[in-house]
């Protein structure tokens, strides 16, 4: 598996080098720094302790860990670019009616380092027809 090299500032004492769960793991995990409760329905922006400096044509991605997401815990925005020097914070919301307790050093979200591909946009009168057209939502069928 290729490697690339990204500098982590720990700038919290209770902050946790992210660690991947085993050598096939795509996704690091992102720990807390501090005790959290984050209400039914409520959105809470929590801290990590941490701040990246990613190699130039690469980008940082939150995405939910699954058994947290089981619970109901899913994170908002997630993209962290290779220019950002601040410490990396993560939106979590509770989806359910029960509040949710996050402890000191729990694992809240993953995240995934990939390269970036930046779009050279031309605007045209047309666009190439294709079987699927201007057809929506369920447009290829529901099952």
């Amino acid at each position: 598996m290729e490697k690339i090299g990204v500098k982590i500032k720990l700038l919290h004492p209770e902050a946790k080098m992210p660690v991947y769960a085993t050598e096939g793991s795509a996704g690091f995990d992102i720990y807390a720094i501090e005790n959290v409760s984050v209400q039914p329905n409520e959105v809470k922006m929590i801290p990590t302790g941490l701040s990246f400096e990613l190699p130039q044509g690469f980008h940082l991605q939150v995405w939910d860990r699954s058994g947290k997401a089981k619970v109901g815990m899913h994170h908002f925005a997630g993209i962290l670019d290779s220019d950002y020097r601040g410490e990396l914070k993560i939106l979590l919301y509770n989806s359910t009616n029960q509040p949710h307790n996050i402890e000191k050093g729990d694992r809240m979200v993953q995240a995934l380092i990939l390269p970036i591909y930046q779009a050279e946009f031309s605007q045209v009168k047309e666009l190439s027809q294709t079987i699927r057209g201007t057809g929506g939502f369920h447009s290829t069928g529901k099952k």
